[in-house]
């Protein structure tokens, strides 16, 4: 394969260089960390950096955690005191939870470009990208990938299915970025309408997950559809480069697979919570723990690519889930169940049906017998209550007290297991 197959020279490098590369980084790395960082010169206090150069050492350091950031924040600076004070920030974005992340303008600050290049765009292609623009960095993150390969960007967003025909019609995109059920309600609304959307070839997704019957469904219509893993604290952190083989990691990451709940990473190839260190000068984060579940996968990737692989997205390690690219916390279902005292206990279901996430919640009542002829509106009271608290749209469901289980959980995401 010739070189132009890659992005970056490193993607071929031999990967015990590129082990002793990262590993030797991160004693300079911690210093400065320490030494730039409020967050981490508190949390690393009592590490001497220098001693910190195998994954072993390392290992040893304690867990930042996703899920903790919406506390922390609240009881800090913006970012918690992790932004490096030399950080230059040009924005700042507030995802769901709410949790605030900066950016940094520069080229391919989120370094999706190989992403991006790996799924087959390159310079004068024109990109669709249908990831939201609004407060979630989302869109920005898939607007720097495709610019860092040549690309021009139609900066589209989601919604508005109808305009968004009219302009892949008028402007003919060779490739589309965003979610794969939004591309998958492109496709429908266009056959429907009769429009003409043959000149997409291409598409790189993320946000949510990908079945293999989906992407077969794309290449029927003559689409080539790679998933790129990213994260908006991180940026990127996996991609594909051949369908249904994993996410590469990212060249400039350190990956670790961590038993849920505790500081050990697991075997090789046992499913455990991706936790990352990555060398990001403004937003430093050692062993962040994303919350998601995976493992790592076996042999070399067929396109000649020699890091690591994930095997995919495999759930999640606590309750929080990401639903059409938005994640999810239980806080704001507890929030939700406390503003209605008839509701005694509330658990959200994740699905997935016709290509599209779907949530359902269900509410137990106290009073479900008195409520029986108010269930409509009560209902609806609720699901108002569910969109504005998530920014996203489900089903409510009512039932009697002692309905559900006892097992504490308060979100259940069934996607994983179908």
């Amino acid at each position: 394969m010739s070189m132009n197959s890659y992005f970056h020279e490193n993607e071929q490098m031999n990967p015990v260089e590129r082990e002793h590369r990262l590993l030797s980084r991160l004693p300079a790395f911690i210093q400065y960390v320490k030494q730039e960082s409020p967050y981490y010169a508190k949390l690393l206090a009592d590490v001497i950096a220098s001693d910190i150069s195998t994954r072993a050492l390392l290992a040893q350091l304690p867990i930042t955690r996703k899920s903790d950031l919406k506390a922390l924040q609240k009881c800090d600076a913006i970012f918690a005191g992790i932004v490096s004070e030399k950080a230059t920030i040009a924005r700042v974005f507030q995802s769901p939870g709410p949790i605030n992340e900066p950016e940094n303008c520069m080229d391919d600050w989120w370094r999706m470009g190989q992403a991006f290049y790996a799924a087959g765009f390159r310079k004068n292609d024109l990109v669709q990208n249908c990831l939201s623009y609004h407060l979630t960095p989302g869109g920005f993150i898939l607007d720097s990938g495709a610019r860092a390969c040549g690309c021009t960007v139609i900066p589209a967003g989601p919604g508005q299915t109808e305009q968004q025909l009219e302009v892949i019609e008028s402007l003919k995109p060779s490739g589309y970025c965003g979610t794969p059920s939004f591309l998958n309600i492109l496709l429908e609304k266009a056959t429907v309408n009769e429009k003409d959307v043959s000149s997409i070839t291409k598409a790189l997704v993320t946000g949510e997950a990908l079945p293999e019957s989906l992407r077969a469904s794309f290449k029927s219509k003559g689409i080539d559809v790679l998933q790129a893993y990213a994260s908006a604290d991180i940026g990127l952190i996996g991609y594909e480069s051949i369908a249904g083989e994993g996410f590469i990691i990212a060249e400039e990451l350190i990956i670790e697979i961590v038993r849920p709940g505790t500081l050990e990473p697991v075997e090789h190839g046992e499913v455990g919570e991706v936790v990352v260190t990555s060398f990001n000068a403004d937003y430093p984060l050692i062993r962040f723990a994303t919350g998601d579940l995976s493992s790592i996968a076996e042999g070399k990737s067929r396109c000649g690519r020699t890091n690591k692989r994930l095997k995919g997205w495999l759930g999640r390690a606590d309750q929080t889930t990401k639903v059409k690219g938005m994640f999810v916390h239980p806080e704001q279902i507890e929030k939700i169940r406390k503003a209605f005292p008839q509701i005694n206990k509330m658990r959200l279901t994740v699905d997935h049906m016709e290509h599209n996430d779907m949530m359902t919640l269900a509410c137990e009542l106290d009073s479900f017998a008195k409520l029986a002829i108010e269930t409509k509106a009560f209902s609806e009271q609720v699901a108002l209550a569910l969109q504005k608290a998530t920014n996203l749209s489900g089903q409510v469901s009512l039932v009697p007290l002692g309905s559900l289980p006892n097992d504490g959980k308060v979100i259940d995401d069934v996607r994983v297991l179908r």
